[in-house]
C-alpha cells in the first residue's frame, strides 16, 4: 500500500486541508472506513483511474480537495498532461483534471437537486442559534454533493457559529444532503466576488474542513458566477478555493502541495 500525504487549498505554503491518497490494499469499503478512521483524516482510495473517498465517519460520493489530492499525485506521473479525468466510485461521476500553472482545477456540472421543505425553526436548531434568519432563502445546491447553502449575515457571524454536529448530521441523512454550507459575502476589499465559508458535515468539531470544494462550486452553481472563496478561519488553515464558470461547467480549484514524505506500507 502507496500513500501519500497533501495539503490541498492552501492560502499559502504550508497551509491547507489534508489528505490522504492510498494505492493498493484495502480493497473492501469495511477496511477502508477503518483505515480513514484510524488515520483520523480525509481518505481517496485510487484504484486506476477510479476514486473512491472517505471521510472518518462516512463514505462519501465526492470530496474535491481529495481529487485535487489526486490530480496533483497524477500530474506528478503525467508531467507534459494539461487535462486528465478520473471516475468516482459511488456514482461514476467523470471528474476532468486541469493544470494550470501551479494550481489545479477540476471540471464539473451543476446538478439538479430536490429543495428539502424547511420547518419553521429548524436551522436555529441545527445550528444551535436561537432567533437566527438567513440573509437569503436558504437553497441546495451540488456539483455532486449536495449541500444545504445557508447565507449569514458576515464573517463574524460565520466564525461564532456553534451548530449542533449530531443534528445536522442525522437531518442531513434524512433528507440526503451532505451537510450545511454556512457563507458570507466579503464586502470589503476591492474584489467583489470574495466570499467565506464553513462546512458542517463531520460529528466532531475538530474534524471541521478547512476547505470545502463541493462546497465552492455548489455556492458556483448558486450564485452563477466564479468566485473567490476563503475558509478555514476555525481551523487556523488558511485556505482559498477559486471558482470559474466556462461553457456551462463550473472549475474548482487551488494549490495541492505535499504535506509528508510518501510512505510505503507492505500488507
Amino acid at each position: 500500500m502507496r500513500i501519500h500525504a497533501l495539503s490541498c487549498f492552501g492560502e499559502h505554503a504550508g497551509d491547507g486541508n489534508p489528505a490522504l491518497v492510498i494505492e493498493g490494499g484495502q480493497a473492501n469499503e469495511e477496511a477502508r472506513r477503518a483505515l480513514a478512521q484510524a488515520r483520523n483524516t480525509t481518505c481517496v482510495f485510487l484504484d486506476g483511474e477510479v476514486v473512491d473517498f472517505y471521510y472518518p465517519h462516512m463514505r462519501s460520493p465526492l470530496c474535491l480537495h481529495a481529487t485535487l489530492a489526486v490530480a496533483h499525485v497524477l500530474f506528478a506521473r503525467h508531467p507534459d498532461a494539461s487535462i486528465l479525468a478520473v471516475t468516482t466510485a459511488m456514482r461514476g461521476q467523470r471528474l476532468e483534471l486541469q493544470r494550470d500553472g501551479g494550481a489545479c482545477f477540476v471540471r464539473l456540472q451543476a446538478q439538479e437537486v430536490a429543495q428539502p421543505a424547511l420547518a419553521t425553526g429548524l436551522l436555529e436548531h441545527l445550528l444551535a442559534a436561537p432567533g437566527f434568519v438567513s440573509v437569503s432563502p436558504p437553497r441546495v445546491a451540488s456539483v455532486g454533493s449536495p449541500k444545504l447553502l445557508v447565507e449569514v449575515p458576515d464573517a463574524a457571524t460565520l466564525h461564532g457559529l456553534r451548530p449542533d454536529l449530531a443534528a445536522v448530521t442525522a437531518w442531513g441523512k434524512e433528507a440526503g444532503i451532505n451537510g450545511i454550507y454556512a457563507w458570507c459575502h466579503l464586502r470589503d476589499g476591492p474584489d467583489a466576488d470574495r466570499f467565506e465559508g464553513r462546512n458542517f458535515n463531520h460529528l466532531d468539531p475538530v474534524l471541521e474542513d478547512s476547505a470545502t470544494g463541493v462546497a465552492a462550486g455548489a455556492l458556483t452553481a448558486l450564485l452563477g458566477h466564479g468566485i473567490v472563496l476563503h475558509q478555514g478561519h476555525a481551523t487556523g488553515q488558511a485556505c482559498l478555493i477559486r471558482t470559474r464558470v466556462e461553457d456551462g461547467a463550473i472549475l474548482v480549484g487551488g494549490r495541492a502541495e505535499p504535506a509528508a514524505v510518501v510512505t510505503s506500507i507492505s500488507r
